[in-house]
């Protein structure tokens, strides 16, 4: 699996998906990024396996919004690992902001 079969998933939901930043959307979009390593393998002294961990972030202005049970099916679909982490109101914005953590390795 790699970052760009999660990129691909993420893009059966919606044409809005972002890599680290939007581009100055004002809602129903996706920003996904990469943070960290996860789980590792290694055998004589050298890295085997990686498995790699990061976010994907959903913004929208409606409530009860169909593209957030798209994106769990999308990823569970996928064989991606993945947790809802949060749900927030951004008061700035008026967008709900569904925060989930992924693992792929």
């Amino acid at each position: 699996m790699t970052l760009q079969t999660l990129r691909d998933t993420l893009l059966t939901v919606t044409d809005k998906v972002y890599h680290f930043e939007a581009n100055a959307e004002d809602e129903k979009y996706i920003v996904w990024a990469e943070d960290g390593q996860a789980d590792t393998v290694w055998a004589d002294g050298k890295l085997q396996q990686q498995a790699t961990t990061g976010t994907i972030d959903y913004f929208t202005k409606e409530e009860f919004d169909e593209n957030f049970d798209r994106i769990q099916k999308a990823l569970s679909e996928a064989d991606i690992s993945f947790g809802l982490n949060s749900i927030q109101y951004e008061d700035d914005t008026s967008l709900i902001h569904y925060e989930w953590v992924w693992e792929i390795g």
